[in-house]
């Protein structure tokens, strides 16, 4: 993957407006640099579960957008081939905050890594990681 040219925050930031389901989440994308992003998630009513805590769907999606995302930033077109999640501790705070990056690019897949942090009362807990496998397209 070290011969293509990532996609630029401005084409992600394009990608995410026209993304309907991000936008119902009300996704934002923080940082990005070349395999690093940041993204958040600010916690709604409709977006928890039964206990009140942010729902375990929208901390996978964090997981899977913020690999893809990390990806993309260095290798363009990708598509997630699988992730998976550890929910480590209830995603309780005002938002979530998910850290992701790529640990590896080869020429047709990247593996990433995201760690998804509950943000309450200005202190950041880890509530969830993730490896994810995001192919070329």
């Amino acid at each position: 993957m070290s011969d293509s040219i990532g996609i630029s925050r401005e084409r992600l930031e394009q990608a995410l407006a026209h993304s309907t389901f991000a936008q119902l989440l009300g996704a934002e994308l923080l940082d990005f640099a070349p395999g690093r992003v940041s993204l958040q998630v600010r916690s709604r009513p409709d977006l928890c579960q039964h206990h009140g805590y942010m729902h375990g769907a929208v901390v996978g999606f964090m997981v899977d957008s913020g690999c893809a995302w990390a990806a993309a930033s260095m290798v363009g077109d990708v598509v997630t081939s699988e992730y998976k999640l550890n929910l480590l501790a209830p995603a309780l705070g005002e938002r979530l905050l998910c850290r992701a990056e790529v640990l590896k690019a080869g020429q047709r897949q990247a593996v990433c890594r995201a760690d998804v942090f509950a943000l309450k009362d200005g202190q950041e807990k880890l509530v969830a990681t993730g490896l994810a496998t995001i192919a070329r397209v």
